[in-house]
């Protein structure tokens, strides 16, 4: 299906699950600042999103028989959905919200980049003209010399180094995944997808829970918060995962993820109005036209 083809109740679904992702983020980051550690947020999370697809994958009659194949593209995906999932999480932790999620969303254009590398899927002409604008709108966000800041640029490096760091590994991992579940999986249900992913992810996540000691819970003096944060966290993910996964690989996930790149915009705001973390008008700037790039590179390779 064609940008032209979508009709406006999925357009709007498609932004509407890029502003429940953002918020997800918001919450973790108050969540994490109460004292949850990310290895228990993910447990939370994707277990729970797990359970409730438990349910309807019977209810809808789906489909549960995989080739061999598939197997193997399912493993490879929730590996790289927990890698994901931690790493972008680290990320929140540690920068501004809106920040990593602008960093992260590089993952459209790794998706084109996985795509032409394992399936020779060849890039529009579009993406080579829109990747110096989009990297420089991004350079100016993260303030990578210190500027906006009024810091130097080591001392900038020294805060924000890490956190873009290990965005970028998550942008790396969930370009893949978009390109495994169009090639690979697309015709798997979605909501069989989604358990079969998040419960792997859930139990790799339990896993590195006990490795470091058992569960880290909200423990800070308004501890009330943080559960909160942890509860919002896991509904507005599972929601929006399940839907992500459900609907998109039938308007080809590839091709229509850029029109979720509000996303960051929208956390900037929340992030702005709930936890107080605010930009420089110059990444400000940066913000809008990496957005703004991205949206445009996905809406011109369907024109």
């Amino acid at each position: 299906m064609t940008t032209a083809g979508l009709n406006p109740r999925a357009l709007l679904l498609l932004i509407g699950v890029a502003f429940v992702f953002g918020a997800n983020h918001v919450a973790a980051r108050v969540a994490f600042d109460h004292g949850l550690d990310v290895a228990t947020a993910v447990t939370v999370r994707s277990l729970g999103t797990a359970a409730v697809v438990a349910f309807l994958v019977p209810w809808g009659r789906a489909a549960v028989q995989l080739t061999a194949r598939q197997w193997k593209a399912m493993a490879a995906i929730a590996l790289l959905v927990a890698l994901q999932s931690l790493t972008l999480y680290a990320a929140v932790a540690r920068i501004p919200v809106g920040l990593a999620l602008l960093t992260f969303n590089l993952y459209s254009l790794s998706a084109v980049l996985w795509s032409r590398l394992l399936y020779g899927a060849r890039p529009n002409r579009a993406v080579l003209q829109a990747m110096p604008v989009i990297f420089l709108g991004l350079a100016l966000a993260l303030d990578i010399t210190g500027a906006a800041s009024g810091l130097d640029m080591q001392t900038q490096w020294s805060r924000m180094g890490l956190g873009v760091g290990l965005a970028l590994v998550a942008a790396l991992s969930f370009g893949l995944v978009l390109a495994f579940t169009q090639h690979e999986v697309g015709t798997l249900d979605g909501r069989l997808r989604t358990l079969i992913t998040l419960g792997a992810v859930g139990t790799l996540a339990l896993l590195a829970t006990q490795v470091q000691g058992g569960m880290h819970w909200p423990n800070s003096a308004d501890a009330h918060a943080g559960w909160w944060g942890l509860a919002l966290l896991t509904l507005f993910y599972g929601s929006a995962f399940t839907l992500l996964f459900s609907v998109l690989p039938r308007l080809g996930v590839v091709g229509n993820s850029p029109i979720m790149n509000i996303e960051p915009v929208a956390a900037l705001l929340m992030a702005w109005a709930w936890l107080d973390q605010r930009l420089a008008p110059l990444q400000w700037a940066g913000a809008v036209v990496v957005v703004g790039a991205v949206i445009w590179l996905g809406l011109r390779r369907r024109s």
